[in-house]
């Protein structure tokens, strides 16, 4: 059985920076968003966050020959058919409860697919935990059928709704596919899928499976001793993992081979950790009414206040910008299923 952490919640929430973060620990092989493997990877051979094309990257590679005995194996067209009967965000409530069985061995075979790249990818990698960084939470509800192969444990991200409903606004350009950009929402419809899919991971994890909530904010507040619980979320010691390349406001990160996700995947090297609250001057006072309003209840159940205060005016004399880049979650994974 794959230990897998599964890494959920509405884009734009800052899960591809705890990805590449955790894809540091002794143990742990992060994937990125393997949900975009089969279309992006298999079928339009994008590139791996290595820097080259899926086809040509020796990781995914042995993880297909392992997995499948070779990409060519797999059929795409029915593993993306079978996507659009099962991964839609409509069909959480059925997948929530007692399927038919028709239905629920479509499920169990769209689930199969993902069983075998985890269990590949930690065997090629010798990683005890695999990170899947994919978001949907429509996927997440297909996993827990695949509980006899998928150990699975689900980190839900959560950030303050009118931040990420101003991230969702930006124009922000895919580097691995030409003329490309990211999808965008309004703030009024991101402000609906942010709750829509919160509260689809409150429902996991009233159907037994194991959810720890992280938020944003949180995370950036105290990198180290976040990374820590989630180590241990993880089923790893972490007295016994060496965090020295993590500090409270920088992270040193390698090279990874991320499947699909953010062009924060193709960042390696020192970069600075601080929150992104540019929302805070930039979104306007009618559209964060209205982000306040619709996400209202969940704001306040995650400790958010419904006024937010506002930014911090820059001091006199700013100090100079970190050395390297900077996280920033707002070019996190587009698509939602609906």
């Amino acid at each position: 059985m794959t230990r897998v952490i599964f890494l959920g919640g509405l884009g734009r929430s800052g899960t591809t920076l705890v990805e590449r973060v955790l894809g540091e620990v002794p143990g742990v092989c992060a994937l990125g968003e393997v949900v975009h493997l089969w279309q992006r990877d298999l079928r339009d051979d994008e590139k791996c966050g290595c820097g080259v094309p899926f086809s040509g990257c020796d990781f995914w590679e042995r993880v297909g020959i392992a997995a499948f005995g070779g990409w060519h194996r797999v059929d795409v067209h029915r593993v993306l058919a079978l996507r659009a009967l099962v991964e839609r965000t409509r069909h959480i409530p059925r997948l929530a409860t007692r399927v038919p069985a028709g239905y629920a061995d479509l499920v169990q075979e769209y689930a199969e697919y993902y069983g075998r790249v985890y269990a590949a990818a930690a065997n090629v990698s010798g990683a005890s935990v695999v990170v899947d960084s994919s978001k949907h939470s429509a996927l997440a509800h297909v996993l827990r059928y695949a509980r006899s192969s998928i150990d699975l444990r689900v980190v839900h991200m959560v950030r303050d709704a009118r931040g990420v409903a101003y991230s969702w606004t930006k124009r922000v350009r895919r580097p691995e596919a030409a003329d490309a950009e990211m999808t965008r929402y309004s703030p009024a419809r991101s402000a609906l899928l942010w709750t829509a899919h919160n509260a689809a991971f409150g429902l996991l994890q009233r159907r037994g499976v194991a959810v720890r909530r992280l938020r944003y904010e949180e995370f950036l507040d105290d990198p180290v001793a976040s990374v820590r619980r989630l180590v241990a979320f993880a089923g790893l010691d972490p007295s016994a993992v060496d965090l020295s390349w993590l500090g409270h406001d920088h992270v040193t990160l390698g090279v990874s081979h991320s499947a699909a996700g953010n062009p924060m995947r193709f960042t390696s090297g020192r970069v600075a950790l601080r929150r992104d609250e540019e929302w805070r001057t930039r979104l306007a006072p009618r559209q964060r009414a209205v982000v306040s309003a619709v996400c209202a209840p969940m704001l306040r159940a995650y400790g958010y206040p419904l006024a937010a205060p506002p930014a911090v005016p820059p001091a006199a004399s700013p100090p100079a910008p970190p050395a390297g880049p900077v996280a920033d979650p707002v070019a996190e994974s587009e698509e939602v299923a609906a």
